[in-house]
């Protein structure tokens, strides 16, 4: 016999997949969503950097050939040398620079002198001969490479690169100014250093708008396939407790079974071996009883000896159908007329014991496939528990209610009631509320219903105070039609 398991600890210990889920692909989206998101905000950063820096660029190529074909060439045939503080070379040089920058998104331009970092030029004439410290930008341009860098002074959401809107955004460009021949137009050395500083905080606050979408989408996009796989994996641990569900229940059943069996097999053998001897108790207590010479108290002794054998004899035929379960005959018999038998058998005890009957079976065909002995032996012990439940009187109700492939036959009661507690053992076998009860009848009407592959259950209620008459209890059994 296999012992039975102890459920509790695996119960309380047991995995929980969705839970365990739920956290290790949250923080694997999180991992994985916001490296997505910043690598996508910081491209299209770097590309609207580069469309600027292109653009300043080309301007600063332009302005570059303005200034020396306009400017310097004419300037150093008229005077022989430039010099910028002078009021009219500076005006003509302001004039060119402003005429190139027209309609252009400039905020400032100026050039630096190479010698030192000397404003010469400045379309802000107040920067005009201020010196300020070389920066790698200008050190780049004069060495003749161009470079670009953001002006911000905007603080980082969280650490994540994604600035908050709000605050000037400015593209500051060096761009080495150079000579160019006038015949070839190949650039010479450099002469000078451009500073072109473009206001990009319109565009810039478009860019952070975008970003704040992209994280936003993500966030959403992650936030729907986590909630698709977690109603994915909730269902498969659905799935999963459900078969490790049956899975116990079909060990309970094994090791119910198991025991059954063995205590099958001693029942069968005592009843048996009691049926023998207590045949032979009978037949000679009714020959006692039946002969001539028997006194009264001799035939009172015999009667009660018959009647108490023929007691244990049902005891011990109650013993057999359950340790050997008869298998159905199937054949077409009707549920009404099973019924029928059963209560025109009960009505003497019926009319002793005062119990009205009611049903709605008049004029019904309730056909269908069973073994009507089975049946019989079935109904007739749930009968006989109803009236034994209604000592001081009552009524049972008797409903029929036929579906499209059963029937579903309800006996109702107006007996005492069983407690909450004992119902839910009330087909264990050898449990019994009652003093002289075997505790067997119920699990044989379990036993034949179910091999009907029908089902069987109970409704109760106690009523107040318990033990005395209530509520009642209700006996419901389903049975297929084929």
């Amino acid at each position: 016999m296999v012992p039975p398991k102890d459920n509790t600890k695996s119960e309380g210990t047991r995995f929980r997949l969705v839970k365990f889920f739920a956290y290790a692909s949250f923080f694997v989206l999180i991992i994985v969503s916001f490296p997505f998101s910043m690598v996508i905000s910081q491209q299209a950063k770097d590309i609207l950097m580069k469309s600027y820096e292109n653009y300043a660029l080309l301007l600063g190529e332009n302005l570059n050939h303005q200034v020396f074909q306009n400017f310097v060439t004419p300037v150093i045939r008229r005077y022989g040398q430039i010099k910028l503080r002078e009021k009219e070379q500076s005006e003509w040089m302001d004039r060119i620079v402003r005429n190139t920058i027209h309609s252009f998104n400039i905020d400032l331009v100026n050039i630096y002198e190479t010698d030192e970092a000397v404003i010469a030029y400045s379309t802000d004439p107040r920067l005009i001969g201020k010196k300020v410290e070389g920066t790698s930008g200008y050190k780049r341009a004069v060495k003749g490479n161009h470079s670009s860098g953001l002006i911000s002074g905007a603080d980082y959401l969280w650490g994540l690169g994604i600035e908050w809107i709000g605050g000037e955004k400015k593209l500051r460009t060096y761009i080495p100014f150079r000579d160019v021949d006038p015949y070839t137009g190949d650039k010479g050395y450099v002469g000078g250093v451009f500073e072109l500083i473009q206001d990009l905080t319109k565009e810039y606050e478009s860019l952070v708008k975008f970003q704040y979408f992209i994280f936003g989408l993500s966030i959403l996009i992650m936030g729907l396939i986590f909630v698709a796989l977690l109603l994915i994996v909730h269902n498969a641990e659905g799935i999963i407790e459900e078969r490790a569900k049956e899975q116990r229940e079909l060990e309970s059943q094994l090791n119910h079974a198991e025991r059954l069996a063995a205590l099958g097999q001693m029942v069968a053998g005592v009843s048996h071996e009691i049926r023998n001897p207590l045949g032979i108790i009978r037949s000679t207590a009714e020959l006692l009883g039946g002969m001539p010479d028997s006194t009264d108290v001799q035939k009172k002794l015999s009667s009660v000896i018959t009647e108490e054998s023929s007691r244990l004899n049902n005891i011990v035929t109650e013993f057999l159908d359950f340790a050997r379960p008869q298998e159905p005959n199937f054949q077409e018999c009707y549920l009404e007329e099973i019924i029928n038998k059963n209560l025109q058998f009960l009505s003497p005890e019926l009319d002793k014991e005062n119990i009205s009957v009611y049903d709605n079976l008049d004029g019904r065909s309730l056909k269908l496939r069973a073994d009507p002995q089975l049946l019989y032996r079935a109904f007739l012990n749930i009968f006989m528990n109803a009236i034994q439940a209604m000592e001081n009187g009552g009524s049972m109700t008797v409903d029929v209610a036929e579906k499209k492939d059963h029937y579903v036959v309800s006996i109702e009661d107006k007996g005492c009631g069983i407690r909450q507690e004992n119902l839910s053992k009330i087909f264990d076998p050898f449990f019994s509320t009652k003093d002289n009860g075997t505790g067997l009848g119920i699990s044989i009407v379990r036993n034949i219903i179910e091999g009907h592959k029908g089902s069987v259950w109970i409704d109760s209620e106690v009523g107040d105070p318990p033990g005395r008459h209530g509520a009642g209890t209700k006996v419901f059994i389903k049975l297929p039609k084929g």
